[in-house]
């Protein structure tokens, strides 16, 4: 029988943590006053795949109940009943774009420290 080679998958690829700290960066350095929606509109999709992309990473929440609590928090984010809608104002959607930033930031954190990936 001849031997089969599996190709690499999207999920055999390491976390990009200088993107995704690039991409928390500059959502958390936004400013209400000077923010418009499409900006945080075009900035908010791409925090929340970093943040599903996390979700699926192998933290330890099963055994650490601080991590099991950003978990929550994130799945909540996630939660489509949970985010802005069109008609919401920027206020809403400003503030939900820094909640998605926080927690992917928090959670990036938690997989440098396990993966050995950051600075301790």
């Amino acid at each position: 029988m001849a031997e089969r080679h599996e190709a690499s998958g999207v999920d055999d690829l390491p976390i990009d943590v200088e993107l995704i700290t690039d991409s928390t960066d500059a959502a958390l350095a936004m400013r209400l006053g000077t923010s418009t929606r499409a900006d945080i509109d075009m900035r908010t999709p791409v925090l929340v795949g970093h943040l599903q992309l996390l979700l699926g990473e192998e933290l330890g929440a099963g055994e650490d109940d601080a991590v099991m609590q950003q978990f929550r928090k994130a799945y909540k984010l996630l939660d489509l009943k949970n985010r802005p809608a069109k008609e919401a104002t920027t206020f809403s959607a400003y503030f939900f774009m820094r909640d998605v930033a926080d927690v992917t930031r928090r959670l990036l954190w938690i997989y440098t420290q396990r993966s050995g990936t950051g600075v301790s």
